[in-house]
């Protein structure tokens, strides 16, 4: 990924706020020269290992998991929050319309998970992360446990420990802050939730460093 020095995110506890914050991830495997893609959610554990370790399943009929032999890393990408910057707001005659946006680029080889504890512990963890008093807070030991255990023969459970980390939080940081502050006000002129929350974390970092 193409990182700029002034929007590399190094914060591994930021970035962990963000992968978390976006899990649904692209999971790219490189097969015989070809990108092969899958649209996950994932579980992030940040505890383990040095850069922290991703947890997810796919569908057996998904070849994708046949894969993950090869001696190449598979490439995990976490979109989070984006919006467009009109040049309305820039505050020149020839600003030009840009995106800001924050992604996170995770690095490893994708391990299967063969042990069937290990597997539902992974499918719980997905489970309550996404779970919440508005859903019911489901868990799956309301399911039939026989059918439960069937059901385990259609996905393949893996986990990625990361071996490399990268973030771009591209927020018109490298802009003056009352430029800062007027893509801010226009972004909340929209009205709209994905430029409210860039507008969010714009103030939020502009309030940290006054």
């Amino acid at each position: 990924m193409y990182v700029p020095k002034h929007f590399n995110e190094e914060s591994l506890t930021k970035l962990a706020q963000y992968i978390q914050a976006s899990s649904f991830a692209t999971l790219v495997t490189s097969h015989s020269g070809t990108p092969y893609a899958s649209h996950l959610p994932m579980h992030f554990d940040p505890n383990k290992g040095k850069f922290g370790t991703l947890y997810a399943h796919l569908a057996r009929a998904n070849e994708h998991w046949k894969y993950f032999q090869s001696a190449e890393d598979s490439l995990a990408i976490f979109t989070g929050i984006n919006a467009y910057i009109s040049p309305n707001w820039l505050q020149s005659v020839n600003a030009v319309p840009t995106w800001n946006y924050v992604a996170v680029h995770a690095y490893g080889r994708p391990q299967i998970i063969e042990d069937t504890d290990a597997v539902l512990e992974l499918l719980a963890n997905l489970s309550r992360a996404n779970e919440t008093e508005a859903t019911g807070n489901w868990t799956a030991d309301k399911m039939d446990q026989t059918v439960l255990l069937g059901m385990l023969k259609g996905i393949v459970a893996f986990e990625i420990p990361i071996n490399n980390l990268q973030g771009k939080r591209k927020m018109s940081q490298n802009k003056n802050i009352d430029i800062q502050q007027s893509a801010i006000a226009g972004l909340r002129t929209t009205n709209e939730p994905q430029s409210a929350a860039v507008a969010d974390d714009m103030e939020t970092a502009l309030n940290a460093s006054s």
